[in-house]
């Protein structure tokens, strides 16, 4: 199976798939308050928070998915584990969301939520690079890739800020809303490569 060429449409329907299974129990985890004013939110702006920052990671994740699958003309084996490899990560995200809202100033959650931010980079960067490699070194992808000093500089961020966690939580949070404000607009490198037809 290692050499063997598999098409891609699956893979993207089961990812998109996964993805929005994990999306919904995100929002799921979300309890309504006992009263009825305004004010009754306020006690679960962290909680709040937490789920718009990691929605808003989880889509991010899958708008450069989807441009990475664009530009691959198939997957293999290697390139299918890889994927569940970033699924497996991503579907951590709805449980240390929920536990980051509940307990926001806490070194454990916060640092667990950078962790499983961290894991998760780290997963798509596999993927990304395998898909490259599968594509070949003068494909399409490797191109937009180049040296992908954002995805490294990223796992730095997501390090750094999960050992900060043991220092100062608020600031790990900090650095996790800046990776997340980095990666909002889609990778411009990835986007030029695109054909014109893309979905």
């Amino acid at each position: 199976m290692q050499g063997h060429t598999i098409g891609k449409a699956r893979l993207e329907a089961f990812s998109d798939g996964v993805i929005a299974i994990i999306i919904t129990i995100m929002v799921l985890e979300l309890k309504v308050p006992n009263g009825t004013d305004l004010g009754d939110l306020l006690p679960m702006a962290p909680i709040l928070f937490g789920y718009l920052l990691s929605f808003v990671y989880v889509g991010i994740y899958w708008v450069n998915h989807h441009h990475l699958l664009q530009l691959a003309h198939s997957v293999n084996g290697p390139i299918m584990w890889a994927n569940l490899h970033l699924l497996f990560w991503m579907s951590l995200i709805p449980f240390v969301t929920n536990w980051i809202g509940e307990h926001h100033g806490s070194v454990a959650p916060v640092a667990s939520y950078g962790f499983v931010l961290l894991m998760t980079a780290a997963a798509y960067r596999l993927l990304a690079l395998s898909l490259a490699r599968h594509d070949g070194p003068r494909g399409r992808l490797a191109n937009a890739l180049g040296k992908d000093r954002k995805g490294k500089g990223s796992l730095f961020l997501y390090a750094g800020g999960t050992a900060l966690s043991f220092a100062y939580p608020p600031a790990s949070l900090a650095v996790y809303v800046l990776v997340a404000a980095l990666w909002f607009v889609p990778d411009p490198r990835v986007e030029a490569e695109l054909p014109a037809d893309t979905d």
